[in-house]
């Protein structure tokens, strides 16, 4: 059984304080890139505000590609690139490089589906206003999505900090460090469902906080 020492108490609150950094600062890294990437295959599409197809296409193309690369085999790709970005391939901060790569497109394409949910005719009557693409934008498909981006962005944050606890395997630290280097290969299995408990309620967290916002800004409860 665990022994709640305090050794074993820091351990587990440094193991949080490395996921939640890895886990918030790999969030707004990849949506600061996802955003705009999920704004130009909207804009862009056949559809979109300003038609594109060949370019939309071809972003796609390169947003699935990404998107269909494991995780562990993305981190191990990109180690070059870590490792000049962070000067290191060890610790909770060369997870964020890897992180980065793999949760922006996925969030490109989170955005893309958000956006693609507000009506037409809201759409349409901004045009028919004179409204520019970038008024567009900003005060009508930002706007109107943004219960879905938010419902979006918790679901997009625990699938970040589910491939932060895989980085745990190829020493990247925080929680998942703890649960493989204590849980695995020491058979400490209380420490693994130690971990996995605190894992699980950062989830339940996130999505309390991701659902509550949601609803908040969701104009059509109010």
């Amino acid at each position: 059984m665990v022994i709640f020492s305090a050794k074993i108490i820091n351990l587990i609150l440094e193991g949080i304080g490395e996921t939640l950094n890895m886990v918030i600062l790999s969030a707004i890294i990849s949506y600061l890139i996802g955003i705009p990437l999920g704004i130009l295959l909207v804009v862009t599409n056949r559809d979109g505000i300003r038609p594109a197809p060949a370019f939309e296409q071809a972003l796609g193309v390169v947003i699935n590609l990404l998107r269909s690369i494991p995780f562990l085999i993305l981190l191990i790709m990109v180690m070059p690139v870590t490792r000049l970005i962070v000067g290191t391939t060890l610790g909770w901060k060369a997870v964020v490089p890897p992180l980065v790569f793999s949760a922006a497109p996925y969030i490109a394409r989170m955005v893309e589906s958000s956006l693609k949910e507000v009506d037409a005719g809201v759409i349409e009557a901004a045009k028919s206003m004179g409204a520019s693409t970038f008024q567009i934008i900003w005060k009508v498909l930002l706007p109107e999505s943004l219960p879905s981006l938010l419902i979006g962005a918790a679901i997009s944050t625990t699938t970040i900090l589910g491939y932060s606890a895989m980085a745990g395997a190829v020493g990247g630290g925080g929680l998942g460090g703890i649960a493989i280097n204590y849980g695995y290969y020491r058979y400490q299995t209380d420490m693994m469902f130690l971990t996995v408990a605190v894992l699980v309620l950062i989830v339940q967290i996130i999505q309390m906080i991701g659902m509550r916002l949601a609803r908040f800004c969701d104009k059509r409860i109010r």
